[in-house]
């Protein structure tokens, strides 16, 4: 086996450097990249139904490379004949709905990283990293690893665990919530469990076994946000470290991925729009690696591998059909990639599994209604700009009466090809509750209709973003969801900027905003290359330093630029002292600047003039986002029921079933 899969290395090496040069010089779509230059390539077409979370190994932060995996039960064979009748979805609905309703609300919480590997399970119990027998798992019967506190961090918790194949050692990586910064330790499993070693600064990390048995460690130094080299280790009586790869053009990053088979390691090396895969041959981890494809500006790929094939999922190819190399019917697709669901048109049918994350929240009670779903033609829910149909997904209770009188909580983000999260979240839960409706905006820019729908919302096509965005409110509006009055708008990171030229150019649609580390100040950010991700980022925002098309362009959305005396909404913002994605002097000066337009504003409104609200709140540490901020979360609820003059006394009361304040 490990003969035979040398031979496939050597007749890669000398087979692939001539698809690169077809590649440059033809249109490729993905039956020609594999028919005509990779006969061992099989490939099928896949129409997909159901999409599942973003990897929790992968950061999901904005400002950062969009990814999403799938399960391979998420790819089915287009067999219009088989679909299944609406009776039958919803018979599956109300099943999974009368499971939710036995379950006490307690129940629902925030899961560490765990892993199943051999017949145990690794996680985190307390301040510890643990591990217990498969079938005990649910049980307190677990084997200390290691005491995470020996580290000295202020609340330490782990976001992911590698096991080495033979079970020898354990790496995880740990850090805190007012940080980015990761500490990678390695533990040496035996009768007393002792770390091994301990690196700092790591992102991604894999284990590989070389021809020796010996456990190889790779993983990726990251500084200042940015991820560029590559470090190889061993353990115990030959133990070693060494940089093992270093990517020299600032605008890219590295990032591991294992094969499912845990056969070959890749190393990724991309930025916004073009990828370069190395592979390294898990069993001979020593020898150089091989290039899959040399960087083509605008090719995106990932690499799969099972029974010496490779699989490569990439944006070649017709943008209008989903077509995966596949790997196996046990094996997910690696990444976020183009149209990601092409759903029927017409299909009325709601897949429950389509969301299941989200579902959680709303299908507790029975009195909630789950009104649409991403890619359902349903134009009752839909609004249209610029011949686009935009989707939205839109929550509330059935038993709500004059809708049009009831709060509106709007979610955007529109930026980096990533999809809007609607994972579950306790206050959402518990707005719904008090009666609420959410809405979730899906607009050009992110990733939910694929590549053509985020290159249709970044660059010189930003704007677009912001037309769906006030479309999508004006619909809500005009069908009957709330009012401006009672509407409200959130987001965070890169979805501020959105957010921020709305209330420029239509702050009479909004009452209350509330924005968690936005970007507000893209001019002045895509201007300072000493930033850590201003150079990584120029091919979603623009180049204004050398390219006055992008300069006057920015100009025309950028948040700060565009502020003016007038009547704005009121503005929570939440920002992070030591936040180094968005930088806390932009959102300061973004502040300024508004407290000023509408101070002058209300000198020439007169007497009577009731002046919006602008809150800034800084929070300590230097992490982007900090979802489970109990002081966060209730201090924007509480500055939402304020503005909107609701009562909040039920509400905090229903918060408490979820957080532990």
């Amino acid at each position: 086996m490990q003969q035979k899969s040398k031979l496939f290395l050597q007749a890669l090496k000398y087979s692939i450097p001539h698809l690169g040069k077809c590649m440059q010089k033809q249109h490729l779509n993905h039956c020609n990249f594999a028919d005509h230059y990779y006969n061992r390539i099989k490939l099928k077409k896949y129409h997909l139904t159901k999409c599942l979370q973003s990897k929790p190994t992968i950061s999901e932060l904005a400002r950062n490379i969009p990814t999403r995996s799938f399960s391979s039960k998420d790819f089915l064979p287009i067999k219009q004949e088989n679909e299944k009748p609406l009776s039958e979805n919803m018979d599956a609905f109300e099943k999974v709905r009368t499971k939710l309703e036995t379950q006490p609300q307690e129940e629902y919480e925030i899961i560490n990283a765990e892993v199943k590997h051999g017949g145990f399970v690794y996680y985190q119990e307390g301040c510890c990293l643990v591990r217990s027998k498969d079938e005990e798992a649910d049980n307190d019967n677990y084997e200390v690893l290691f005491n995470l506190e020996e580290l000295k961090l202020d609340q330490p918790f782990i976001d992911c665990i590698r096991v080495a194949p033979d079970e020898k050692y354990v790496a995880a990586k740990i850090r805190t919530e007012d940080s980015e910064a990761s500490t990678c330790i390695v533990v040496k499993l035996s009768d007393q469990p002792v770390m091994e070693a301990s690196f700092p600064n790591v992102s991604s990390f894999e284990w590989v076994k070389d021809e020796e048995e010996e456990d190889v460690l790779f993983y990726t130094f990251q500084r200042n946000l940015r991820c560029h080299d590559v470090y190889r280790a061993t353990f115990g009586d030959n133990k070693r470290n060494e940089r093992f790869y270093t990517e020299k053009d600032p605008s890219y990053f590295v990032f591991l991925y294992l094969t499912k088979d845990s056969r070959f390691l890749t190393i990724n090396i991309m930025n916004k729009t073009t990828s370069e895969v190395w592979l390294i041959d898990g069993l001979s981890p020593w020898d150089p690696p091989v290039l899959i494809q040399k960087r083509i500006h605008g090719v995106l790929y990932y690499v799969e591998h099972r029974d010496d094939e490779l699989y490569i999922l990439t944006n070649v190819g017709e943008p209008t059909e989903f077509k995966l190399m596949r790997t196996a019917a046990d094996t997910p697709a690696i990444m976020n990639w183009d149209l990601f669901f092409t759903m029927k048109r017409n299909t009325k049918v709601v897949d429950l599994d389509m969301f299941k994350d989200h579902c959680v929240l709303f299908l507790k009670h029975s009195n909630l209604l789950y009104v649409n779903v991403i890619g359902l033609a349903d134009d009752s829910v839909r609004s249209l700009k610029d011949g686009k149909s935009v989707p939205m997904t839109i929550f509330h209770k059935t038993d709500s009466e004059d809708l049009q009188k009831k709060p509106l909580l709007v979610h955007v983000y529109g930026a980096y090809g990533m999809d809007l999260k609607m994972n579950f979240r306790p206050e959402r839960r518990v707005l719904v509750d008090d009666g609420w409706i959410l809405a979730y905006c899906h607009v050009r820019g992110g990733g939910e209709l694929g590549l053509q729908w985020h290159a249709d919302g970044r660059l010189t096509k930003k704007l677009n973003g912001l037309a769906d965005l006030e479309a999508c409110i004006k619909t809500l509006h005009g069908q009957g969801f709330s009012q401006p009055s009672l509407t409200t708008l959130t987001a965070f990171s890169a979805g501020g900027v959105l957010v921020g030229a709305l209330c420029n150019s239509n702050p009479e649609l909004l009452r209350a905003v509330t924005l968690e580390a936005p970007f507000l100040d893209v001019l002045n950010t895509m201007m300072d290359t000493t930033l850590p991700l201003t150079l990584e980022e120029l091919e979603e925002w623009g180049n204004p330093s050398s390219d006055e098309k992008h300069k006057n362009y920015i100009k025309r959305y950028c948040p700060y630029q565009n502020i003016k005396p007038q009547h704005y909404p009121s503005i929570h913002i939440t920002a992070y002292e030591n936040d180094e994605r968005v930088p806390l002097k932009g959102i300061v000066n973004y502040t300024e600047k508004l407290k000023e337009a509408i101070t002058e504003h209300a000198k020439d409104t007169g007497e009577g003039y009731q002046a919006p609200n602008v809150v800034l709140d800084i929070q300590p540490g230097g992490n982007h986002v900090i979802e489970d901020s109990h002081k966060k979360i209730t201090a924007q609820i509480k500055f939402l029921y304020e503005e909107l003059g609701l009562d909040s006394t039920s509400i905090f009361e229903n918060l408490k079933k979820y957080l532990k304040f």
